[in-house]
């Protein structure tokens, strides 16, 4: 069980994958925290109008490295950003089905959708799996 309530302290979030709390990166992380999707660059951007594109740019490199991210290719223009729920340390178990809506653009967390365990061949050294649906979510599906 996830405890994805949105309401998570982004503070101690970035404490726990050794990454400085600043002020822009509270900022950022409580954005991507609040979406409850994951967002794209351009969509932190317009959220986050007063920051600088230069500092969200560097921040979500920081927040890659420390692993405190999931960096999701949705099939859409851009990758897209997710909180990783999981310790740095630990093996991730926060992987989930991702729908991509292409009307609207938006990509949704399929919480209760866990990737399928698939076996890679020896001598392949998988790092990062990752499922994306696409279609249209149920906002745009109504016809």
């Amino acid at each position: 069980m996830h405890k994805h309530d949105h309401e998570e302290d982004p503070e101690a979030l970035m404490q726990e994958h050794g990454v400085k709390p600043t002020a822009n990166r509270i900022l950022i992380l409580r954005t991507l925290l609040r979406a409850g999707r994951p967002l794209s660059m351009t969509e932190i951007e317009t959220d986050l109008e007063s920051v600088d594109k230069s500092i969200i740019s560097r921040t979500l490199s920081a927040f890659r490295e420390a692993r405190l991210l999931h960096v999701l290719a949705d099939g859409g223009e851009s990758v897209r950003y997710e909180v990783c729920h999981c310790a740095a340390e630990e093996e991730d178990t926060d992987r989930h089905v991702h729908f991509h809506c292409t009307r609207c653009g938006r990509t949704f967390c399929l919480e209760d959708l866990p990737v399928p365990e698939v076996t890679i061949p020896p001598g392949y050294r998988p790092e990062h799996v990752s499922l994306v649906v696409q279609g249209l979510c149920p906002e745009c599906n109504v016809s």
